[in-house]
């Protein structure tokens, strides 16, 4: 045999044990290869993949065939079986838009809108904007936006159908349980600049606090009001969170702290998944504890309110007056994933500090007012009205 020929061998030899070792270390790897977020071993995708194939193969325009729009439209279905109309998933235009609407200002209607029941309603319009001078109110439920129904929509899909530029118009088809068909309500949307709250004076010495919002500003915004009530000859308070959509825990916790001792919790944070609970309790001067107090709730009191008002009621026995509040109350937590898409995901429920549970339920006044159309076209107020008459004798 040539030297020629048993070099060629040589080289073959050796060019086939490294491949050997390639392709060992490549199903070696494999084999060590943990994956964080690979599926459970009892779960079965197969039926996925099989349909997913079958489109990709007999779908009639493939030009249509959007892999990445598919799987977005997978995870929307996923967190939508879910059953929970806060727990969202936002592809990555979406989500980049939710971060731009909870960090500032922005364009639409002005209300607060949830879900109850499987039903899209209005939770509360917002002092001053175009949805309040529309004539919309708490509990009024949205049965189209334009041209689109509402039958199992998310909380977000329908924000991001009403909102747009100012000067453009809305259509919302709204039910009230007084009426006795649906109405068409055109609405034509503003930048909207939410107010967090107005304090008044009455009968010499009550002071009338209306909390609008829980929002970034309302904490400061409460304790120059605090301070007025202070240095005035008020002697008792009624506190307005009707039509309060809620906004930041934190707000709320600082609000409490001006009425509870220090050291009371404000509500409780139950993680029923990992069996948990958190509480979060009073942390301020407790400057107006010793002051007669009511509060007044309805339907449109929801989130950050209800937790104030439960709050105050567990704590110190204050005497709710009006309808019972919406019932929001739970936590969400946003997730940021990979490609710039997020999850909001409701990790927690809401407690009172007794133990009360506030999702989908709600708080009962102890003194049952309710406001008619009537009451309300004639601009009369006989929650407020009641509220007065309760705390001249506390």
């Amino acid at each position: 045999m040539s030297s020629f020929i048993k070099k060629i061998i040589i080289l073959l030899v050796v060019a086939g044990a490294l491949g050997a070792s390639f392709y060992y270390g490549v199903w070696f790897g494999k084999q060590q290869v943990v994956c964080k977020f690979c599926a459970p071993e009892d779960i079965d995708f197969s039926l996925f993949w099989e349909a997913y194939h079958k489109l990709q193969e007999k779908f009639v325009d493939p030009q249509k065939f959007d892999t990445q729009k598919i799987i977005y439209g997978a995870i929307s279905g996923m967190v939508g079986a879910l059953g929970d109309p806060y727990t969202v998933f936002f592809p990555p235009q979406e989500s980049k838009k939710f971060m731009e609407d909870v960090s500032g200002s922005f364009e639409g209607v002005g209300m607060e809108i949830g879900v109850k029941k499987g039903q899209l309603q209005v939770i509360s319009p917002i002092e001053g904007t175009p949805a309040q001078k529309a004539g919309l109110r708490p509990g009024d439920k949205i049965l189209k936006i334009n041209d689109t129904f509402t039958a199992d929509i998310s909380v977000d899909k329908a924000v991001d159908l009403i909102r747009g530029k100012k000067g453009t118009e809305v259509a919302l088809t709204i039910f009230r349980d007084s009426w006795d068909k649906s109405k068409e309500i055109k609405i034509i949307r503003d930048v909207i600049n939410v107010p967090s709250l107005k304090l008044e004076f009455k009968e010499g010495d009550i002071a009338y606090l209306q909390l609008y919002q829980f929002s970034e500003k309302a904490g400061a915004d409460f304790q120059e009001a605090a301070i007025k009530i202070l240095n005035s000859s008020s002697k008792k308070i009624i506190l307005d969170l009707r039509g309060n959509p809620g906004g930041y825990l934190e707000i709320s916790q600082e609000i409490a702290g001006w009425f509870l001792k220090k050291g009371q919790i404000v509500v409780v944070e139950d993680f029923t998944a990992t069996g948990k609970k958190q509480e979060y309790k009073a942390k301020g001067n407790s400057a107006l504890l010793d002051y007669p107090l009511v509060v007044l709730i309805n339907n449109g009191s929801a989130s950050a309110s209800e937790i104030l008002a439960g709050a105050l009621h567990d704590n110190r026995g204050i005497l709710l007056i009006g309808e019972k509040s919406f019932g929001k109350g739970s936590v969400q937590q946003l997730e940021n994933l990979s490609d710039g898409s997020s999850l909001k995901i409701t990790v927690a429920k809401w407690l009172t500090p007794k133990g009360k549970l506030i999702t989908d339920v709600g708080l009962d006044p102890d003194v049952k007012v309710e406001l008619t159309d009537e009451d309300f076209n004639k601009n009369l107020d006989p929650q407020l009205d009641k509220a007065i008459e309760i705390i001249k004798n506390l």
